[in-house]
């Protein structure tokens, strides 16, 4: 167990960075951000910010020093690098990163673990994107194998199978065939380093222009259906994986069971709600786990919770959204507010 005033790395310095601090803090806990952005929200509420290059070896190995344990904030850390630190350091450890980085690694390792992707094929020339778009059929949507996010990095195909201009990076792409369900859900779990796993209530999630607009307590009676198998495989990824930490992984729920679309090795955009709406927050049970400390009651405190991202500049109008006194209203503290930029998030319960 890490004793209070021990210092926590994070490793990226975005929202979810800045979330993690701050429960880090209440917890009486120190964090030391890194990241290769000098403008760092997270870095706003921490006690020390290294601002290097990811393939900065000297600035990293001097980070990981200054810290006790060392966690991510952002999935798509470049593992190489990180394998000079001490491992014993990093929770989770970089094989979760190795997994979540790649989408084709992800879907084969879901699969080996019985889970059931949507249907899909790895392509890496023009040649393999007119298979894969004959072979598993249309409408789908091709997505960069590596770094895609928040609707970034993806063309869709129609019903007629006409394949749109790609731009193929070095490390291909994936094409995934569309599925017909009723909504979408996550599964959100921590995992204590002595293999202690709890999971949250799963919110019906809805996206918008590929970005999450809101997630959503109770979910449809669909998801509570197929919400334990969802967790079984939850559970069996983050075990095969030694994981530490929070870790979500996002399903459709169709008339066929759940089916899985992603997982994220990190605290996630559909658990803000946690932080009202749980009797312990995504963000301290992180810190709970990855500081060996006992993790805490996961249930939900009310019947109806709604998490809205206030994305670009409808987060600016601060006085709209504290005129409802139910609302808890959380901004990021970013300077600028541009299309599609998750500026802050709005959470109601009852």
């Amino acid at each position: 167990m890490l004793a209070p005033g021990s210092t926590i790395g994070i490793l990226g310095g975005g929202q979810l960075g800045r979330m993690l601090a701050m429960a880090a803090a209440q917890l009486g806990y120190r964090c030391h951000v890194y990241a290769p952005e000098d403008d760092s929200v997270a870095a706003e509420v921490s006690a020390r910010f290294t601002c290097a290059d990811w393939h900065d070896a000297e600035a990293l190995a001097k980070f990981a020093a200054d810290c006790d344990v060392v966690t991510y904030e952002f999935e798509n850390v470049p593992v190489g690098p990180l394998a000079a630190l001490p491992q014993d350091k990093l929770a989770p450890g970089t094989r979760a990163l190795e997994v979540a980085q790649d989408r084709v690694n992800e879907k084969r390792f879901v699969e080996e673990l019985g889970g059931r992707p949507a249907p899909w094929r790895a392509v890496d020339d023009a040649a393999t994107a007119r298979a894969a778009v004959a072979e598993v059929g249309a409408p789908g949507i091709f997505k960069t194998r590596r770094d895609g996010y928040d609707g970034k990095g993806q063309w869709r195909v129609g019903a007629d199978g006409e394949i749109p201009a790609l731009d193929l990076p070095e490390s291909g792409l994936v094409y995934e065939g569309f599925v017909t369900f009723d909504c979408e859900f996550s599964v959100i779990l921590v995992r204590g380093r002595d293999g202690e796993v709890c999971f949250w209530d799963s919110a019906r999630n809805t996206h918008e222009h590929g970005i999450l607009a809101r997630s959503a307590l109770p979910a449809p009676a669909i998801v509570a259906e197929q919400v334990d198998e969802a967790r079984a495989l939850a559970s069996r990824v983050a075990e095969a994986l030694g994981y530490v930490g929070v870790m979500t992984a996002e399903f459709f729920a169709t008339s066929q069971g759940p089916v899985f679309n992603e997982m994220a090795p990190r605290v996630h955009n559909s658990g803000h709600w946690t932080i009202e709406g749980a009797v312990t927050s995504q963000f301290e049970n992180h810190v709970r786990a990855i500081c060996g400390l006992p993790l805490g009651d996961t249930a939900s405190v009310s019947d109806r919770i709604v998490m809205e991202n206030l994305i670009g500049e409808e987060a600016l109008a601060v006085e709209r959204h504290l005129s409802d006194p139910a609302a808890h209203l959380h901004l990021y503290g970013k300077a600028e507010a541009r299309e599609g930029r998750k500026m802050g998030h709005l959470t109601r319960l009852g």
